[in-house]
């Protein structure tokens, strides 16, 4: 295994989901507050999901995101 091209392959799909998870939900709440559904001043309940099939990985995250 190649140390070097192990961890660049991480770092590429952390930045990957990170850029585009924060782009999504940046442009979900825009959308909600546009639309009235929400006010800008709520929390959620957010999961992140990490799945490698072929090494039988299935870990998931939990964290809540606080527009205030």
């Amino acid at each position: 295994m190649n140390e070097e091209t192990f961890n660049l392959s991480i770092r590429k799909l952390l930045k990957l989901v990170g850029v585009n998870s924060q782009r999504q939900i940046e442009q979900a709440v825009a959308k909600a507050i546009a639309d009235g559904s929400i006010t800008g001043t709520e929390s959620f309940s957010a999961k992140m999901t990490l799945e490698v099939a072929e090494l039988n990985l299935n870990v998931t995250f939990d964290s809540e995101i606080k527009l205030q």
